[in-house]
């Protein structure tokens, strides 16, 4: 397991891209967090690391799941990533992305 950080979830795309073309790993899941504000950049990032995300994982072939929160408030952030009794949807996007892994490798010949 390898764990890169970036500086938001615009960013994420990017590192994703990286890390799945280098031969290095077998999947990626990218996980973030954009939390709502009054003007509509939450909008715009959460969308744009959306398909920066599904972008990176189908131009390498390598698996890469969308793991990003998009929330309201930090409470229910907190409540989605286990921090408050919740589901984890961080864990869920890992396994996500090593069930994918799994499935491309017996597809492939």
């Amino acid at each position: 397991i390898r764990e890169v950080s970036v500086p938001g979830a615009f960013e994420l795309p990017m590192a994703a891209a990286e890390l799945a073309a280098s031969d290095s790993v077998d999947c990626v899941a990218a996980l973030g967090c954009v939390i709502r504000g009054e003007t509509p950049h939450f909008g715009y990032v959460a969308e744009s690391a959306a398909l920066g995300i599904l972008q990176a994982g189908l131009e390498t072939g390598v698996p890469v799941t969308f793991g990003v929160l998009t929330c309201d408030d930090v409470p229910q952030a907190m409540a989605r990533a286990d921090l408050g009794g919740g589901p984890n949807k961080g864990a869920d996007a890992a396994l996500a992305a090593l069930e994918m892994a799994a499935l491309v490798e017996d597809l492939r010949p």
